[in-house]
């Protein structure tokens, strides 16, 4: 794919499902399967996903499949990177003409799934980016799944919906500070055995 750099609007999301269970091939192909993709461009490979698209459905999609997995009571963990405005980024502006209509709310929306969040936003090319996180932070502590800092990280408790919700809030607010590159990362774990309040 030939490289520009970027011109389109496209949030990309790379990430990882890790089902702590024997049926981990099981899990992790019928959370793939189950979901609908038809906005968005995906690629999996034997290390991860990769997801291209506008962000609401990137968002979407990667909900998704982590509910699907986790649904029926598996320690289920996410690890995700999402990115918008890379000056590195390729081509795939088809999927930026589709509409906002989600196309696994109706799903997800019935999924009830309590999860531990770890997520770090990184606002690049701008000397204020501590001024953009920490707006951010706000926007989530407005959204009831706030529980702290950690080191290099805040952390978030709650409803999946609901936490999905709130990093989907500070992405896109960063999104629209002076910062010309956004990365969040995220740590979602769901049906952990044990649950610590880590430092």
């Amino acid at each position: 794919m030939k490289e520009f750099c970027g011109t389109s609007e496209i949030t990309g999301a790379r990430f990882s499902i890790y089902p702590m269970s024997d049926r981990f091939v099981e899990i992790i192909l019928s959370s793939l399967k189950e979901v609908d993709t038809s906005k968005v461009w995906m690629g999996t490979d034997d290390v991860s996903t990769c997801v291209r698209g506008r962000s609401e459905h990137v968002f979407d999609v990667v909900k998704t499949i982590f509910l699907n997995a986790s649904k029926d009571g598996d320690h289920v963990v996410l690890n995700a990177t999402f990115s918008n405005g890379c000056p590195g980024d390729s081509a795939g502006d088809t999927f930026m003409a589709e509409d906002s209509v989600l196309m696994n709310h109706e799903l997800t929306k019935k999924i009830s799934q309590e999860v531990a969040t770890q997520f770090a936003l990184y606002p690049l090319g701008i000397p204020g980016y501590m001024d953009v996180i920490m707006e951010q932070i706000k926007t989530v502590e407005q959204q009831g799944v706030f529980n702290g800092g950690v080191h290099y990280a805040s952390r978030l408790d709650g409803d999946a919906n609901k936490v999905f919700t709130a990093l989907e809030s500070a992405f896109e607010g960063a999104r629209k500070s002076d910062s010309s590159h956004i990365v969040m990362t995220v740590t979602m774990s769901a049906n952990s055995p044990t649950r610590k309040e880590g430092q």
